[in-house]
């Protein structure tokens, strides 16, 4: 059974999210700090972490800290999702560059969380080759300077790995596979979550946003991502 370690400082938080996990097959242990967590993470074999940035004793910032620096393996290479508030964007930005794999902002739907959380599982499933193979591997897409993986949704620019969260590699695969088609917000919404959830049309430009920043982090001269204004965005080719 998949095991998840689940750590909030909000007893509401831990007793909906794990009661809605275990109802889909998962194994959850929940905790209250990041010190608790540690601990277990540290004697425990899991497959997933979900961390809440702001808690007390050790926040979810340290908490990744430590487990990416972690001597036990399995634990340095854990994937971990991030539960933050609306106003934590930078929290978001220095854990997405120490290694989070996605994040999700409260409140939240319980059934996005939960396709997340599958998401995250199948991709780090799937890394077993190294950065190496995955460069040199020629199924993967290419765009100039962009390589794609899709299996394993690693994403490199110039051979540099971009850390993205799934739907920005959603965002970044629409885009690049047609460039210079303009992709209004509804298409590329539902290249990310899928027609089944709905998010406000705002989020895209959050998103795109974020996006420049990440790649511009790496190479100043990025000017890739195109906003059509009044049309929506396209890819530069």
């Amino acid at each position: 059974m998949t095991s998840i370690a689940l750590v909030d400082d909000e007893q509401s938080i831990l007793t909906s999210v794990s009661l809605s996990l275990e109802s889909e097959g998962f194994e959850v242990d929940t905790f209250l700090n990041g010190v608790e967590a540690l601990e277990a993470l540290e004697t425990k074999s899991y497959d997933l972490g979900l961390f809440d940035i702001k808690m007390p004793k050790m926040d979810g910032n340290e908490l990744l800290s430590k487990v990416r620096s972690s001597k036990i393996e399995k634990l340095k290479e854990l994937p971990i999702i991030f539960l933050t508030s609306k106003d934590q964007e930078q929290d978001e930005i220095i854990g997405l560059r120490m290694g989070a794999a996605d994040y999700i902002k409260k409140p939240f739907s319980q059934k996005l969380l939960n396709e997340r959380v599958r998401t995250v599982l199948r991709i780090y499933s799937n890394r077993v080759k190294s950065e190496d193979e995955v460069i040199n591997n020629k199924k993967n897409f290419v765009k100039g300077d962009l390589i794609l993986d899709e299996d394993k949704q690693l994403c490199f620019w110039k051979d540099i790995e971009i850390e993205l969260t799934v739907a920005e590699f959603n965002l970044i695969k629409s885009l690049a596979h047609y460039p210079g088609v303009v992709k209004d917000r509804n298409q590329l919404m539902d290249a990310m979550y899928g027609d089944s959830i709905y998010v406000d049309d705002r989020t895209i430009d959050s998103h795109i946003k974020r996006l420049r920043k990440k790649f511009k982090s790496y190479d100043e001269s990025f000017d890739q991502i195109r906003t059509r204004y009044g049309s929506g965005y396209s890819w530069r080719d």
